[in-house]
């Protein structure tokens, strides 16, 4: 797994490595950006384990989110709304997926091999939330 790092002064996208997706990972992760100098430091993060790098943000105490790094996670988490600083992210119509998938794992099962096989595109939804500023 990894998260994504946007850095100005580069102007570059960053991959950081992780090994799950867990709250432990994005805190370690975290850790890792804070051991950086302030000047190599990202000016924002996009990951799906948000909530572990913002507390190891926070845990700092120095960065202030979304002042000096913004932060936005992926698939709107319940504690996403819920944490120490709200974090923006992106959500994905879950329950329409799951539904939408079904319905057509049983046409994909009716119509056989020779049958049309069907792509379906669902259009995810920004959560504007404090850590990105809004």
């Amino acid at each position: 797994m990894s998260i994504g790092t946007r850095t100005t002064a580069e102007a570059c996208l960053e991959v950081i490595e992780t090994t799950a997706l867990s709250v432990l990972e994005g805190r370690r992760a975290g850790v890792s950006v804070m051991a950086r100098v302030t000047a190599g430091r990202p000016d924002a993060i996009y990951d799906l384990l948000a909530l572990g790098v913002l507390q190891a943000l926070n845990m700092n105490g120095d960065v202030q989110i979304p002042g000096v790094i913004a932060l936005i996670g992926y698939d709107d988490i319940a504690f996403a709304s819920a944490a120490v600083v709200p974090f923006s992210s992106i959500r994905q119509p879950s329950e329409l997926i799951g539904h939408t998938a079904v319905d057509l794992l049983l046409r994909e099962a009716a119509n056989g091999a020779e049958g049309e096989h069907e792509q379906i595109v669902f259009q995810p939804e920004l959560i504007v939330r404090a850590s990105t500023g809004g």
